[in-house]
């Protein structure tokens, strides 16, 4: 494994490691490991923290996406609109309850899904629209809001990449009828593991949504619907209440990384999507340039690691292909050059600006 001198994260415990021991510890001397009093408490604590009536823990972001579409009825027949660039997981949960993703380009300038795009692709067949807010830049909401209201359409928030974001002052997750969460280790607030939640302000869908992630019991061992298996598990939930009164001072420190990036990466020769919204997280920092390959390969040999997200288009995966997805241009052009730079709450100023001055001098 390369040791690079700035990582692109580190997802090793730091000031949490003590808070994060104990919470192992009070769950295995405990002896209850699925759906008991750490689940609980953390649904109640993290419902609180984004504004929401509900919370209900699940196994994954992906889960919560699907179980949301399930509580909503939404299923075989069904078109779901959505972005064409964020992790495919997105569309892989349309699919996984027989609905089918339909994709709208994204706006060039948040890169998230274009409210347009989105107005042009309702067909008879739409069920919902479920818009994605990328790298921790909210989307459009006050338009896209708009667009299914006027149209009776569901809207469904992914927030797995942003975690306290707001959109003009209000929380992410509260536009649309539920919202979706990931605990991956990478994300803002990250478990050790997989995990995901559903917030809803709707009591009876947070019941159904409830009922679903568990199988679809009423109660022990009588299932009176179709349910799955994907629950937070105790040793994870206890974790995230760990580590969720420290979130709001490690976005703080993301979006202090990040105003540094835009100042130091002023006039270099790349382009860096604008802050279209307050409300950013800066779950990721991305830039653009028709040189990304040899941009990384340069900073690589510097010391310097950087990935891509995403590489290619979720419409141009194989395994969309049989969705007939249509032409999403920006998505392509996008996905051609975008990188990201490291950034994360334990990174120091003097690593933004060794990032950003190896950036200057490659781009000079």
């Amino acid at each position: 494994m390369t040791a690079f001198r700035v990582p692109f994260m580190r997802l090793v415990p730091g000031e949490d490691h003590p808070a994060i021991d104990a919470a192992i510890r009070r769950v295995v001397d405990r002896g209850w490991y699925v759906l008991g009093p750490e689940v609980e408490a953390f649904e109640q604590s993290f419902a609180r923290a984004c504004g929401a009536a509900h919370a209900v823990g699940v196994g994954t972001g992906t889960d919560a996406i699907a179980i949301i579409l399930r509580g909503l009825g939404i299923g075989p027949g069904d078109d779901v609109i959505t972005t064409p660039v964020s992790a495919a997981y997105t569309a892989l949960a349309c699919m996984m309850v027989g609905a089918r993703p339909v994709f709208a380009d994204i706006d060039p300038r948040r890169l998230t899904i274009s409210p347009a795009a989105v107005e042009a692709a309702i067909t008879p067949k739409t069920a919902a629209i479920l818009p994605v807010h990328l790298y921790g830049q909210p989307a459009d909401m006050r338009a896209i809001t708009a667009i299914a209201q006027a149209r009776g359409l569901a809207l469904i928030e992914d927030c797995c990449q942003a975690h306290l974001a707001t959109c003009e002052g209000r929380p992410v997750g509260s536009f649309g009828v539920a919202a979706a969460y990931s605990f991956y280790p990478t994300k803002n607030l990250g478990a050790l593991g997989d995990g995901g939640a559903i917030t809803t302000n709707d009591a009876a869908l947070a019941a159904a949504l409830k009922r679903i992630r568990n199988g679809g019991q009423t109660d022990r061992y009588h299932h009176g619907e179709m349910g799955v298996n994907s629950r937070l598990d105790e040793l994870q939930a206890a974790i995230l209440s760990a580590r969720l009164p420290r979130l709001a001072g490690w976005t703080a420190a993301r979006r202090a990384h990040a105003a540094s990036y835009r100042r130091l990466l002023e006039g270099a020769g790349l382009e860096v999507p604008p802050e279209c919204d307050a409300g950013h997280v800066y779950h990721l920092f991305p830039v653009l340039s028709p040189r990304r390959d040899d941009l990384q390969a340069a900073l690589r040999a510097d010391g310097i690691e950087t990935l891509i997200h995403y590489p290619v288009p979720i419409p141009r995966q194989p395994a969309l292909q049989a969705q007939s997805p249509a032409a999403c241009p920006e998505a392509d052009r996008v996905c051609a050059r975008i990188f990201s730079l490291p950034l994360y709450p334990g990174m120091s100023e003097d690593d933004v600006r060794t990032v950003a001055g190896a950036v200057r001098r490659l781009t000079a």
